[in-house]
């Protein structure tokens, strides 16, 4: 087991990262100890499945249109 302070977790993430895979790393911050846990992932959980914010979103194209139109009527009011 190995513990650090979240300073030394900060400036050296990538070491205690891969020293989670076969250690038990626990970060200490404050009065609060944090431990790091290596879980691998199938390949099928990685991938995010769209969503309903995902469905909704506008293209570049129609999003340039509907400003344009907002800035048309904004100069055709004066």
């Amino acid at each position: 087991m190995t513990t650090i302070s979240s300073k030394e977790f900060a400036a050296h993430q990538d070491r205690y990262f891969d020293m989670a895979i076969n250690d038990d790393v626990r970060i200490r911050r404050k009065r609060n100890v944090f431990r790091l846990v290596y879980e691998p992932l199938a390949e099928e959980q990685a991938v995010l499945e769209p969503d309903d914010d995902l469905r909704r979103a506008i293209t570049m194209d129609e999003l340039r249109d509907s400003a344009l139109e907002f800035i048309d009527k904004l100069y055709a009011g004066k």
